[in-house]
């Protein structure tokens, strides 16, 4: 047996234990693997005897899409997520494996949230991926689904940690999102291929989702939502929680008024988020545009001319984009940054003023 299909084994058996995994992954032979002392009885009745069908499924799989399979404790393995309890033996990836390491937001919110809501979610996923961070979430439809086009709309990368194997998309109206997703960024999921979406395998993802980020931002939210566990969950491994609050008439603020109650983060504005994770965009190759949060720079020609526009009114991101004839995410990315310098600040109706 190669090594390859020692991995594709180890990356099906229930109940692994990631202490034994460097041993596992030394081991030549299926006699090998299951000769191991202390290995839980699931993990060692199916050493014994594993589904060489399922196997020779997935390794066909692996090796037609280019999936990589990450152990806990090898080198491309995400540090983040290492660093929580219970981590997950092994991720199947496709994609840029690279990315899991790059300093991440988690995004999460409503299936059916509001249009505000979904407004909320594309802008700030959008101006949150212009600034560098890697913005993360779960590809279920709503909040999910527009924090990934917020980064990709931005020209930024994107996440999405599945509940289900990575062989079939799900939801499937989501397949083009994926594969936009893969280019931009990477899919992650802890399940071999032909998992079915079942319901106890989302809470491991949610897992998962925090695990891999530095803060958890939750845009709409009911109080009893997957949204809440998945940030109470970010919150008990030591990680920032940020909340936006809404309306008290809207049933999905509550859940976000709650986390607040429970000490998130409220933040109104994509600079908050930032500050709140003491990101610094130095740290993170950006220093052209920004040093450490707050740090004057020499402007160039497209943010002089971005002041000058917002020197007689404040004005919003579409009509600032109509001016100059840029992007509307180019324009949100720059007002992003001149607000982390001090040299904007938002207005009521999402406009933006210059500050003296």
């Amino acid at each position: 047996m190669d090594a390859a299909a020692v991995r594709a084994v180890l990356a099906r058996a229930p109940a692994l234990n990631i202490r034994h995994l460097p041993a596992l992954l030394d081991a030549k032979s299926l006699e090998q693997l299951s000769e191991l002392p202390d290995l839980p009885l699931p993990t060692r009745a199916y050493l014994n005897s594993p589904d060489t069908s399922a196997l020779q499924a997935d390794m066909r799989w692996m090796e037609l899409s280019g999936a990589r399979l990450l152990f806990h404790g090898e080198p491309d393995y995400p540090q983040p997520l290492a660093q929580i309890a219970s981590p997950p033996p092994v991720l199947f990836v496709l994609g840029e494996v690279g990315i899991l390491g790059e300093m991440q937001i988690a995004m999460v919110g409503a299936r059916n949230p509001t249009p505000g809501g979904r407004s909320t979610a594309l802008d700030f996923a959008a101006q949150l991926a212009g600034a560098g961070l890697t913005v993360t979430s779960g590809l279920a439809v709503g909040i999910d689904a527009a924090s990934h086009e917020g980064a990709l709309g931005a020209g930024g990368r994107t996440i999405a940690v599945c509940g289900t194997g990575l062989d079939e998309v799900y939801p499937r109206q989501h397949a083009g999102l994926a594969a936009r997703i893969r280019e931009r960024g990477a899919l992650v999921s802890q399940f071999p291929p032909r998992s079915p979406p079942r319901r106890q395998n989302f809470p491991r993802r949610n897992a998962v989702l925090g695990g891999l980020s530095a803060g958890t931002l939750v845009v709409e939210a009911a109080l009893d939502s997957g949204s809440l566990q998945t940030a109470a969950w970010a919150a008990r491994q030591g990680r920032k929680v940020f909340a936006i609050p809404g309306s008290i008439h809207n049933p999905l603020a509550r859940g976000c008024h709650e986390l607040i109650r429970k000490g998130a983060q409220l933040v109104e504005t994509p600079a908050e988020v930032l500050s709140g994770l003491k990101f610094s965009l130095v740290g993170e190759g950006l220093g052209a545009e920004l040093g450490a949060v707050g740090a004057r720079r020499p402007l160039d020609n497209e943010y002089e001319m971005l002041l000058d526009a917002l020197a007689l009114e404040p004005a919003t991101v579409d009509l600032l984009a109509e001016r100059l004839r840029l992007s509307c995410a180019s324009v949100a990315s720059m007002l992003l940054i001149l607000e982390l310098q001090g040299r904007v600040a938002p207005h009521p109706g999402g406009r933006y003023g210059p500050l003296p």
